[in-house]
């Protein structure tokens, strides 16, 4: 004869038992993700947390802005590539800077938009690795190719007889690959000594894609040398190359301030708006995220993804736009352009 005590009690027990047993299975899972498993790691991609059902929503501007992106910068070299007046110095750096951005935007596409679209999760350690590699070196070659426009400027306002005889083709030719080389090869070593990490922290990435400094925070091994490394490397890039851009504006301000004609100061300075421009929306969001990183610890970690995707995004979508506006060669060949394609 049954009892109901003796169902009570039984009921509890299978209640208790697959308690315990999807405790065990969320242990298991959990410490698989932040066992220092080393090179077969991965890494839990952060959006917007909180946020999980509105991410078809959130998905429609991000989309937007990275077709923008991808369209805008190829347009822009299309249009240098396919127009003989502008193979000029000026353009060739321009169409540096848009393949740069271009770049950018397809480095970090996959994973931004993989997390709202709820396809991407996590990411291998060496996947890892390759995006923070290729998001650093671009980061470094835009801040060269806005400091080698910088120096175009100067040279055409301030030499304009010798600005043909200074910036030939071969010398273009030998900047752009100093650039490359600049950007990419300093930051190999930090990069591949991630590799030899152990990662015994909580394997949770504070942004939608991988950053160097990201992976130095969730590791348990010594870091000094890629902390140093990284703190050295920012200094002689990105901090000397504002300063020396800072400098040739004083530069060409000066050698405008001469200039009897109102009229001519003007054209003169219109030439550089464009790149003045570009300039602020690259170091802008890089000193907003770095204040935030320092000072905003107690934001929102939806503030934290927001700013970083702005620090990404935010270039290659405007400087494609600031150059179709302020520039007027760019801006009269996309006119054309676009008058072709309607008629």
């Amino acid at each position: 004869m049954k009892y109901p005590d003796e169902d009570i009690k039984v009921g509890s027990c299978i209640h208790e038992y697959e308690l315990t047993g999807e405790k065990k299975y969320l242990s298991s899972r959990i410490t698989g993700l932040v066992s220092p498993i080393m090179n077969s790691s991965s890494f839990l991609l952060t959006g917007f947390s909180g946020l999980e059902q509105q991410y078809p929503w959130i998905s429609i501007p991000f989309l937007t802005i990275y077709a923008m992106v991808l369209s805008g910068n190829c347009m822009v070299l299309h249009v240098i590539r396919t127009e003989p007046s502008l193979h000029q110095p000026m353009f060739y750096f321009l169409a540096m800077l848009a393949l740069t951005d271009l770049c950018m935007g397809l480095s970090t596409f996959h994973t931004v938009l993989g997390i709202l679209w709820g396809f991407i999760r996590e990411i291998s350690l060496n996947s890892c690795i390759a995006q923070s590699y290729f998001i650093h070196g671009l980061s470094f070659m835009e801040s060269s190719v806005l400091l080698t426009m910088a120096f175009d400027r100067y040279v055409a306002i301030c030499n304009p007889l010798r600005y043909s005889s200074i910036l030939t083709n071969s010398r273009i030719f030998k900047i752009g690959l100093t650039i490359v080389g600049r950007s990419f090869f300093f930051i190999t070593p930090p990069i591949i000594n991630l590799k030899f990490f152990h990662y015994c922290h909580s394997h949770i990435l504070s942004h939608s894609f991988c950053l160097h400094q990201d992976l130095l925070r969730l590791a348990c091994s010594d870091i000094r040398f890629n902390s140093y490394y990284a703190l050295m490397l920012v200094i002689f890039t990105l901090l000397l190359d504002a300063i020396l851009i800072l400098y040739s504006y004083f530069l060409i301000l000066r050698s405008v301030l001469v200039i009897a004609s109102q009229e001519e100061r003007h054209k003169s300075f219109q030439t550089c708006v464009s790149h003045i421009c570009a300039v602020l929306v690259f170091y802008i969001p890089i000193i907003s995220l770095t204040m935030m990183h320092r000072f905003g610890k107690h934001l929102s970690p939806v503030v934290h993804v927001l700013m970083g995707n702005i620090y990404i995004l935010f270039p290659p979508l405007m400087n494609p736009i600031i150059y179709s506006v302020k520039t007027q060669q760019i801006r009269s060949r996309m006119l054309r352009l676009f008058s072709l394609k309607i008629y």
